[in-house]
């Protein structure tokens, strides 16, 4: 089999790389803008745009193919974030996602529900260190609230208990 070298992007073409990243992921590619942010980060390691979109594009993949990267990934990059206030919000994205991808496969709604309330977990955190006028974290947590109440969901304990009664 042919081994290819990836080639290195040029430092002064990262401000448009990273637009281009953003505009595939909302084009919905969010496997070239996954690409092209790791190109950045090959040449500005550490790069926060960079990172942030490329966590945004990874979970982007958690409801598609098989081969998506996962959480385990994202959450090495979250790691990297340097602001405590994106860790906890990304962290909060990727368990709000993951359980978004676990429902719209059909998987427990139970596990759904954990996953929502994990993510909740991380936007009351996250709310707490927020910047003044940043009420993202809060439109996240009303999301996961309005989702729960929806879709019924309750937690694993509860859906036993009903599961054994019936």
């Amino acid at each position: 089999m042919e081994e290819f070298q990836l080639k290195r992007i040029h430092e002064n073409a990262i401000p448009e790389a990273l637009a281009r990243a953003e505009r595939y992921r909302l084009l919905g590619d969010p496997v070239q803008a996954e690409s092209i942010c790791r190109d950045v980060l090959r040449v500005e390691p550490g790069s926060q745009p960079a990172l942030v979109i490329l966590i945004l594009a990874l979970t982007d993949q958690f409801s598609g193919a098989q081969s998506s990267p996962g959480p385990r990934v994202a959450r090495e990059y979250v790691a990297q974030l340097g602001d405590e206030y994106q860790k906890l919000y990304y962290s909060g994205l990727i368990s709000e996602r993951q359980a978004r991808a676990m429902r719209g496969r059909g998987l427990a709604a139970a596990f759904a529900y954990e996953g929502l309330r994990e993510a909740m977990d991380f936007y009351e955190k996250a709310e707490r260190v927020s910047p003044p006028g940043n009420d993202d974290a809060i439109l996240r947590w009303n999301s996961c609230v309005r989702t729960i109440r929806r879709e019924n969901l309750r937690p694993r304990a509860e859906t036993d208990q009903t599961l054994s009664l019936e």
